[in-house]
């Protein structure tokens, strides 16, 4: 089935560097046979920001560049972090974590978990997981200093150019007492991983061609619902607003 990805770079600075710490992004609008489809927002960490709205509006907005240093304070980043422990999980994550050399070859999670149905009325909650079929790669640390800032959609385009980037999508799927309604919190590595499909880029177009897509997570196919996760709803809303102010520019 035909898919459009948007590969990014975490956070709301579109010069971001690409050569830092942070998370990565891949979006999916998946055009189903029967004419439905799924749209999903997925990040290179297991963990999301944090716990509910108010916490991740806190994150931001303790990340604005002061006036005076064009930089965020370091004393509202940290209070922050006082007040919503629940930053923790991805704060420690990215930092242990290495740079990803490639938007191809590094893994993405779902964080949130959905409510899968079958057509005989069993559910299942799950979250996923895309993992590069050659492996994760990721910038040697003595190497960041000095490698280009802006890389990641030519290195893409020179790999998608050579053999398609191939993803497996692999459900995790939750046990009884599983959280499904905080996305901080991941669960144990022992739960049952299914492989559900593959995914293959072929081409590398031009970034615009995602505009008219808000890649709502909450856009599912019959058989997949949200689960409590407060964020689901809060991520719709937001990611409406991010795409009408892309389209009027």
């Amino acid at each position: 089935m035909p898919v459009t990805l948007r590969f990014s770079v975490g956070g709301g600075n579109p010069n971001a560097p690409e050569n830092g710490k942070g998370v990565r992004g891949l979006a999916a609008q998946f055009d189903l046979p029967n004419g439905e489809q799924w749209l999903m927002a997925n990040i290179s960490s297991p963990f999301f920001t944090a716990a509910t709205p108010d916490g991740f509006l806190a994150f931001l907005e303790a990340r604005k560049p002061d006036p005076a240093t064009k930089k965020p304070d370091p004393a509202k980043i940290a209070a922050a972090a006082a007040k919503y422990p629940d930053f923790k999980p991805q704060m420690e994550w990215v930092a242990k974590t290495g740079v990803p050399a490639s938007y191809g070859a590094v893994n993405y999670w779902s964080a949130n978990a959905f409510k899968f149905t079958n057509a005989a009325g069993k559910t299942q909650f799950a979250k996923w997981m895309f993992v590069p079929v050659t492996g994760q790669e990721f910038i040697a640390e003595d190497k960041l200093a000095t490698h280009a800032k802006v890389f990641l959609e030519d290195e893409l385009k020179g790999r998608v150019s050579q053999i398609p980037v191939e993803f497996d999508m692999v459900l995790q799927l939750a046990e009884a007492g599983d959280p499904t309604d905080n996305a901080t919190v991941a669960w144990p590595d022992d739960r049952k991983k299914v492989v559900a499909g593959r995914l293959k880029v072929t081409a590398v177009t031009d970034k615009s061609a995602c505009d008219g897509i808000n890649f709502n997570p909450l856009v599912l196919p019959t058989g997949i619902e949200g689960s409590d996760d407060p964020l689901l709803a809060a991520r719709a809303g937001s990611y409406a607003v991010s795409q009408a102010r892309r389209l009027a520019k």
